[in-house]
């Protein structure tokens, strides 16, 4: 597969051999590398103890890395290619954010997140505009603008995939964002609890700081624990209120492409047909799993709805390992070596300013708020 092609160009390619006694293989191949990464997520922190850092390294990691292992080894045999039907990223990536809706409960942010609602809009607005203008001053594609811009400012590693899809990102764009946000969300997990407690935040405002500003939920639960649990409480219900606004992002940059970006100076005006045939289905899944699962947590007991989201949220990791898996499978460096240092410079830029407004919607919307 040459760099140039997309996350849904690829997929599609690779669809097409999905029924060749090959393509098994390479669904089994990504399966063994699934169930090795799910072992690494759940066993390394234990074997570290528990430390802070072990538990917050999230298994985008360990997918990526043993993805890429064997990338090289099967590119060394010569079976790579052969295998590349299997790689179904684009199906893994889908289904696994359709999963992420079930875990979104609307009617605890309509009633108990209020302040929660106004920073994640203000704040997902403010950062995306500023990442999405530094990209550009510092010439990256529209691509990689939109991933970083969606992976900064909304909730990390969901977001990027997110916006991948709305924008057809290549596999390389998104492997490198991933990877941004890690590098960037693990020294924030003991660098905000020390820096609130030096500022004299209450545990409210340290949570509404934590979980409007670090990118990957794990790494926020994990800054919310040092700090408290009241703090934790908040930072929850911030991140969460952050994840359920992707599907608005999505269909913003699915508009925004379609009627500006790869729309050609002689060609007619894209109408609502163009729109529809363009836009990301699976975020419509995304959003019916969100309204179903807040009726439906209505009708049973708290023990039983919890289980059952529990169950959903198991699914949605090891789909979302799959995808990460596929990804270092099919990843080429080309690309990557031709970004150079500008994405991590734009990254940088935009959690500086992602930092210093989280901290300030936190004071004003935060102090003197009661967990």
């Amino acid at each position: 597969m040459s760099t140039d092609q997309s996350t849904g160009a690829g997929a599609r390619r690779s669809e097409s051999g999905g029924t060749s006694p090959w393509a098994a293989l390479g669904v089994l191949v990504v399966l063994a590398l699934g169930a090795a990464t799910r072992v690494l997520d759940k066993s390394v922190p234990v074997w570290f103890d528990g430390s802070g850092l072990a538990r917050a390294v999230e298994f985008p990691v360990y997918a990526i890395a043993l993805g890429l292992l064997g990338n090289a080894v099967l590119t060394a045999t010569g079976l790579r290619d052969r295998l590349a039907g299997g790689f179904r990223t684009e199906f893994f990536i889908k289904t696994g954010l359709v999963l992420l809706g079930a875990s979104i409960n609307l009617k605890v942010i309509a009633t108990a997140a209020g302040p929660a609602v106004v920073q994640g809009v203000v704040l997902i607005s403010t950062v995306f505009l500023f990442t999405w203008w530094l990209g550009g001053r510092l010439g990256l594609d529209d691509r990689l603008r939109a991933l970083l811009s969606a992976a900064v400012s909304i909730c990390g590693v969901s977001a990027a995939i997110a916006a991948a899809g709305a924008v057809q990102a290549r596999r390389e764009q998104l492997a490198y964002s991933a990877s941004l946000v890690i590098a960037f969300a693990l020294p924030s997990i003991f660098v905000l609890p020390a820096l609130a407690s030096a500022l004299g935040l209450s545990p409210e405002v340290a949570g509404a700081w934590i979980g409007g500003n670090i990118d990957t939920t794990a790494a926020v639960t994990a800054a919310g624990t040092i700090v408290g649990e009241d703090a934790l409480a908040i930072a929850t219900v911030v991140k969460v209120t952050q994840n359920a606004l992707i599907g608005v992002v999505v269909v913003a940059l699915t508009a925004w492409f379609a009627f500006r970006v790869e729309r050609r100076p002689d060609a007619p005006r894209p109408g609502l047909g163009e729109l529809w045939r363009r836009f990301p289905k699976f975020v419509l899944g995304f959003v019916a799993a969100s309204v179903i699962t807040t009726w439906w947590l209505t009708t049973v007991s708290a023990a039983e709805g919890k289980a059952v989201v529990g169950v959903a949220n198991d699914l949605r990791t090891w789909f979302l390992i799959l995808a990460f898996v596929s990804i270092g499978l099919e990843f080429r460096v080309s690309s990557l070596r031709e970004a150079g240092w500008r994405p991590v410079a734009v990254f940088a830029g935009a959690t500086v300013v992602n930092v210093l407004v989280a901290l300030g919607l936190a004071v004003v919307l935060f102090s003197g708020f009661s967990a």
